[in-house]
């Protein structure tokens, strides 16, 4: 799939046309976020930002699908009027919402990740320079910005054996490797819960990483079934991102930068 002009691509104007029949669901960070070196610091463009209020008032449906809690996704992002999906599916927070749920019911298995990080060499870690975050259900081992990138991929993917020998779910991503309790939880199965709680007949989707082809999965079904009539897979290439990413697409465009022109052009 080629890279797309600037601006109106041909596969947005079924939703342009009726609006209040669409749904617009955008992954974070290197979707509408530059992707940063420390997490903490990434931000979205105020272009960005206020296409998405607009968004949210012409739509039938707008969310923000992210691997960062719920919480932390509408923070960077400004917007309470947005639906935010975060830790992959794992978590809802509703337009305006005091607080996320958990989209699944996980019981016991809920903190399985946390307890096996728990299990892990704090020194081992702190000397490869992996971190370990802990998103509840989720363990991310990040090894960005480590000194030896190289050498702390290779401890996270030796502790990614033991986990996934303990029954634990694996997501890799850009330099970032997810441990997660048993379960079919995904950004697919969160964005098709969502967009069957809706009137939405028509759905877009951007985004850059592995985790995002779970929804364009999503989507593909919906059509495939008949409840969606259309559906517009957005792909945000970037030097880091998987080539299915493009290939998946309907419509590729250069980093977020690339995708603000038609932000625009749904913000009207």
């Amino acid at each position: 799939m080629s890279m797309s002009d600037p601006g109106r691509p041909a596969a947005i104007e079924p939703l342009l046309a009726e609006p209040g029949a669409a749904a617009i669901l955008c992954d974070l960070d290197g979707t509408l976020a530059p992707i940063v070196e420390r997490p903490e610091l990434a931000a979205v463009p105020d272009e960005a930002r206020v296409a998405l209020a607009r968004i949210a008032d012409r739509y039938a449906a707008v969310a923000v699908v992210s691997g960062r809690r719920a919480s932390v996704a509408r923070r960077i992002v400004g917007l309470e009027k947005l639906t935010y999906i975060g830790n992959h599916g794992f978590e809802l927070l509703l337009p305006n919402g005091s607080e996320a749920r958990a989209a699944p019911d996980l019981g016991a298995d809920a903190r399985a990740a946390a307890r096996f990080a728990g299990d892990l060499d704090a020194g081992e870690l702190d000397a490869a320079g992996l971190r370990v975050e802990d998103k509840g259900p989720i363990v991310a081992l990040h090894w960005r910005g480590a000194a030896d990138e190289a050498g702390a991929e290779a401890l996270a993917e030796r502790i990614a054996a033991r986990a996934e020998a303990a029954g634990l779910v694996l997501h890799r991503g850009r330099k970032v490797l997810e441990l997660r309790p048993p379960g079919e939880v995904d950004k697919g199965t969160a964005v098709e819960s969502l967009l069957l709680g809706t009137a939405a007949t028509a759905a877009l989707y951007a985004g850059d990483d592995r985790t995002d082809l779970d929804a364009y999965s999503a989507l593909d079904r919906l059509v495939a079934c008949g409840r969606l009539g259309h559906a517009v897979r957005i792909g945000v290439a970037s030097a880091e991102g998987p080539e299915e990413i493009a290939l998946r697409a309907d419509v590729v465009v250069a980093g977020p930068a690339g995708l603000l022109p038609i932000l625009a052009a749904l913000a009207g």
